[in-house]
């Protein structure tokens, strides 16, 4: 089922939209679950329902900041500091999405990062792949934050303290992150090569490598007056505080942002209809995708496929091959990952590996960081819902996102295995 799902949507001849539906329902089919495919879709759906109330209301929460401006200034300061060169704005790109994916959530990174930077990469005409390449690198590496997802659960399923799993991969994490503006600085320098440096006048308006005029003069106009400006600014700083934080439950968050922020930017009702109908077409594009995952990951759990991949692989490690589990696990942590949920790896198959690893003495926190090194693959992973934020808001196919990221992807895996060896937190063997 996995193979042909994703041969399909790689491919490019199927949309994630349809495979994500019609693949799994034809092998619910084959496997001889057709009465009970109907329940396990359900509960599907409701697992993923919040991410998609959270998606719904972030794109409508962040596409009226871009409507009224308020990363319009962040824009004119970057392409000041960038002076039109493709490799600083692809590096500033990689760096902003490391900073940015401290709060370990993919969504609002990819959100903010792509909003703030895809106009300034469209106005130069750079290769639309490269921003959610970059944004997504950095957020993989990042999303070992504690509160991160993968973090969290391994430290759960295991019984764990940040100061056991976290910590000692800190060192790792930092070479990844030099290695991700490495690969930013490397694409960058291949698009200088393509479009030529352009050097921009100091009111910022030149003309485009690919045609036409690029005008982002400073003097322009806001689109929104100061005192709203300032309001939807502190609105937008609260509201990443608190997500940070966790004072309330993400979708709940963003839906009470965007009505304060909607209500405060357009006092009237028809323009609020407008507002949100300009933005229906990237939500409809983003949630339809999301809850159509919901029918691929219930009927993979449903039907116990998810455990009967762990338990195959698991049993088919040669006993004599314990003392190499650590290597094991860091091989492994990218396929599963990819191929199956988190919940699933760090729940069904982490255990398996930790409680053999300890009959040849080896800690469960050497599993449990091994486990982790994996990630920048599974970020590119059809389950991961905020994957299908950044196809839109990027508005670039998932399939042609994965055949351009994966190598990089596969590069900074092996530069996390290996940097983890070299500092002794995840032995070889």
């Amino acid at each position: 089922m996995i193979i042909v799902f994703m041969a399909r949507i790689m491919s490019g001849r199927v949309s994630a939209l349809i495979a994500l539906i019609a693949v799994p329902l034809v092998f619910a089919l084959i496997g001889g679950f057709g009465e009970k495919a109907g329940p396990m879709v359900i509960a599907g759906i409701r697992s993923i329902a919040p991410t998609g109330v959270l998606l719904l209301f972030a794109i409508l929460y962040f596409g009226l900041m871009i409507d009224v401006g308020l990363f319009d200034p962040l824009i004119r300061f970057i392409v000041r500091l960038v002076k039109g060169d493709p490799v600083r704005i692809v590096v500033d790109s990689a760096l902003l999405a490391l900073i940015v994916s401290l709060d370990g959530d993919g969504s609002t990174t990819y959100l903010l990062c792509v909003t703030a930077m895809l106009p300034l990469h469209k106005r130069m005409g750079i290769n639309p792949l490269i921003l959610p390449c970059v944004t997504m690198m950095g957020n993989s590496i990042m999303n070992f934050v504690p509160w991160g997802g993968p973090t969290a659960r391994v430290m759960s399923s295991l019984h764990l303290d940040a100061s056991q799993v976290f910590l000692p991969l800190i060192p790792s994490m930092a070479m990844a992150c030099l290695a991700t503006l490495g690969v930013a600085w490397y694409l960058g320098n291949k698009e200088r090569a393509r479009l030529k440096r352009i050097d921009w006048k100091p009111n910022l308006s030149e003309s485009s490598p690919l045609g036409g005029e690029v005008d982002i003069d400073a003097s322009e106009p806001p689109r929104s007056s100061r005192a709203k400006m300032a309001f939807n600014l502190v609105l937008t700083t609260a509201l990443m505080a608190s997500l940070v934080m966790g004072v309330l439950p993400l979708p709940l968050l963003f839906m009470g942002a965007f009505a304060i922020a909607i209500t405060v930017s357009f006092p009237n009702v028809k323009d609020q209809k407008e507002r949100i109908a300009s933005h229906a077409s990237s939500v409809i594009a983003v949630v339809a995708v999301i809850f159509a995952a919901g029918v691929f990951t219930g009927i993979l759990s449903g039907t116990k496929m998810t455990d009967a991949i762990a338990q195959s692989v698991v049993s088919n490690i040669p006993a004599n091959a314990g003392n190499f589990l650590p290597l094991i696990t860091g091989l492994l942590s990218a396929p599963f990952t990819f191929f199956l949920s988190n919940d699933a790896f760090y729940f069904g198959v982490v255990p398996i590996l930790a409680e053999a690893a300890k009959g040849c003495g080896i800690a469960p926190e050497i599993i449990a960081r091994a486990s982790l090194l994996g990630q920048p693959i599974h970020q590119l992973s059809p389950l991961v819902a905020a994957n299908y934020v950044l196809m839109g808001v990027a508005g670039v196919e998932f399939g042609a996102h994965q055949r351009f990221t994966f190598k990089w992807a596969a590069l900074l895996v092996l530069v996390m295995i290996l940097s983890a060896a070299a500092f002794g937190v995840v032995p070889l063997f």
